[in-house]
């Protein structure tokens, strides 16, 4: 028992190590030696209360759909659909938002955030009705997914959902009632972070101390003895799939209503895909996202100041967060139920 959870954490660690060493290569050409790019990007991060609480803002978005992807993977379905789910969020709390003014703040606060719920519901819940009743693989089906919602957003922000008073291709603002309190005077880290890390208490509880959570982790280690315990794998994946994308939108509600107050072209900034990386670097554990979802919040935080300094590229970080993932397929995250990688940590966990 003792060595699996040795075993399991030592991966991820492995991965940051490797990570560093991969930073410092990657900053080598931009700076007079590694370590400086190293130190730079550390300062840009955390090296003053305003750069770690905008790692924390960053982080909040990485959190929500990094909970949804950790969420899915456990129950074996592949959602590489949070991408979508999150836009969709997005656009349900910016369309509710808009028409919340009259509610009192905590009533257009919440519908708001419900909203972004069901949207981001309902398209990771097509995903999991289509691998439920024609068994249509959700890793293409979330994909294409995607897509639809990017370019349904794009065209309703420049149609029926314009905001006619700008000349950008966004929607209108949502009621100040339906904004998330700020935690701090003056900076932008808000109460969706506390909502986030409430969300994943909730999951790893759901996962390890609900029946409903034991059939999921089942199902994810081993569908066809699940289906023999009477498990019903194809609705328990299409139910995983569902409340994933509710996480998801849950995720684009929050920025809306914390950050953006509207929507526009290119709204998620590849969260959804990010989260993927987050989530396979937390080994899936709800818990543990936190911590990785912060990682790569700071990493895109420390990146800006890079630029500013060293002259790196933006694109440098989501070439890291690439290799991250190279590396945690490397060091064993498989899909729970293979051989090998997390599958044996799982079944010490069932």
């Amino acid at each position: 028992m003792n060595r699996e959870r040795i075993r399991g954490w030592a991966a991820p660690a492995a991965v940051l190590v490797g990570v560093g060493f991969l930073i410092a290569v990657c900053l080598s050409p931009f700076g007079d030696s590694p370590l400086e790019g190293i130190q730079v990007l550390l300062q840009g991060a955390l090296g003053s209360r305003r750069r770690i609480t905008e790692s924390l803002v960053k982080t909040c978005p990485l959190l929500f759909a990094g909970l949804a992807v950790a969420l899915a993977f456990r129950t074996g379905a592949l959602n590489i659909g949070a991408e979508g789910q999150f836009a969709l969020g997005a656009l349900g709390a910016a369309v509710v938002g808009t028409r919340a003014g009259q509610l009192p703040p905590v009533a257009a606060l919440s519908v708001t955030l419900l909203a972004a719920f069901v949207a981001g519901g309902v398209w990771g819940g097509i995903a999991g009705a289509l691998r439920a009743w024609r068994d249509v693989p959700e890793v293409i089906s979330t994909i294409m997914l995607n897509f639809i919602a990017l370019f349904w957003l794009s065209a309703l922000i420049r149609g029926p959902l314009k905001n006619p008073g700008s000349g950008l291709p966004e929607s209108a603002e949502i009621a100040e009632t339906a904004h998330l309190p700020r935690l701090f005077e003056g900076m932008r880290l808000h109460a969706g972070l506390l909502l986030g890390g409430l969300m994943a208490i909730g999951i790893w509880a759901l996962l390890s101390r609900t029946t409903l959570g034991f059939k999921m982790r089942a199902v994810g280690f081993n569908p066809e003895a699940s289906e023999y315990a009477g498990y019903h794998p194809k609705r328990i994946l299409a139910l995983s799939l569902l409340l994933s994308g509710g996480l998801a939108g849950v995720g684009g509600g929050v920025e809306v209503c914390a950050i953006t107050f509207r929507v526009y072209d290119d709204f998620p900034s590849g969260y959804g895909y990010t989260a993927i990386a987050v989530a396979l670097l937390a080994r899936l554990n709800p818990l543990a996202v936190l911590f990785t979802a912060f990682f790569f919040g700071a990493l895109e935080q420390g990146a800006g100041t890079l630029q500013r300094e060293l002259g790196v590229p933006f694109a440098m970080v989501a070439v890291v967060q690439a290799l991250v993932i190279l590396l945690a397929l490397l060091l064993g995250f498989h899909r729970p139920g293979e051989r090998g990688g997390s599958g044996s940590a799982e079944a010490s966990q069932i």
